[in-house]
């Protein structure tokens, strides 16, 4: 049988930490978000309230799962704050030596049993395990952003992880409504090996002067019938978090065909990082977003 997961641990209170704590909550699971930095924490809380509150005007949630599944969740600044959940998800920040840092100070804290999972959208499964006393109950579980309007969760087993861990994991995503699609501990694994260089082949088009920002996002949107256009959507995901990615692909695979456009790098050498930075491959300092080349 699988384990049994009622706790929920989550690491970082950014985009997708407050994403997985919002859905977690409302499946009717008891979660625990932690953060060094206090201020994030309350403003991870302030979006989930605010995500939820647009869910019950279109009529998804009512006011009162709504209530429920914010008392639901609670914070912690330390690990030590973690230390009765049954999983464990990590979502900081896509630098492995940050991941590693996290992993190898959190197990101290947690029960033997606890299932400890990685939210990374590229980095090796197998290495992160290897920073942990626990590599048979480490495993990737990788949501896709924004967490609560997208239905698939990647999930992606280390060398070492066991089975049980693997069909706890299922469990815990199918409770959350989610379908999960398995991917082998390649790197970037099954979307973001696919997405990315697309994303980076349109820079790559805007780079060479193919065309601008705004007939490349057009293109596709009306071409290939895209809900966004790739420079949007590298705007919205995060440009240092893209250029993360690609690395991981051009190191992990050794093919010229994952290098990084060097518009990508001059972006983010700059701190434009998209809409979260407010300015990006648009600037969105203004009433409307508005292409920056």
């Amino acid at each position: 049988m699988a384990q049994t997961i009622r706790k929920i641990g989550i690491i970082g209170a950014g985009q997708m930490g407050s994403g997985i704590a919002h859905v977690c909550a409302l499946a009717g699971l008891s979660v625990v978000l932690n953060d060094i930095a206090a201020p994030r924490l309350k403003d991870a809380l302030a979006t989930i309230n605010g995500n939820m509150a647009r869910q019950v005007t279109r009529k998804r949630i009512t006011e009162e799962d709504k209530q429920t599944a914010l008392k639901r969740i609670s914070t912690a600044e330390t690990y030590e704050g973690l230390a009765d959940c049954d999983l464990v998800i990590e979502a900081a920040t896509e630098k492995e030596e940050v991941k590693r840092k996290i992993f190898a100070e959190l197990c101290a804290s947690l029960k033997p049993d606890t299932i400890v999972a990685t939210n990374t959208s590229s980095i090796s499964i197998t290495r992160l395990a290897a920073s942990t006393d626990r590599p048979e109950k480490f495993i990737g579980i990788h949501f896709m952003n924004p967490v609560p309007l997208m239905e698939l969760v990647e999930l992606i087993r280390g060398i070492a992880t066991g089975d049980p861990t693997f069909e706890a994991a299922k469990e815990f995503v199918k409770k959350l409504g989610k379908t999960a699609a398995v991917s082998e501990d390649f790197p970037a694994f099954i979307v973001n090996r696919i997405l990315l260089p697309m994303i980076n082949e349109a820079i790559y088009t805007l780079y060479e002067g193919v065309g601008n920002v705004e007939a490349i996002d057009t293109a596709m949107k009306l071409g290939a019938h895209h809900p966004m256009g790739p420079l949007e959507l590298a705007d919205f995901i995060g440009l240092d978090t893209c250029l993360s990615i690609m690395q991981v692909l051009h190191e992990g695979l050794a093919d010229t065909k994952y290098r990084p456009c060097p518009l990508l790098v001059k972006y983010v050498e700059a701190g434009w990082l998209g809409k979260k930075s407010g300015r990006g491959f648009y600037d969105y300092r203004g009433e409307k977003p508005v292409p920056t080349r």
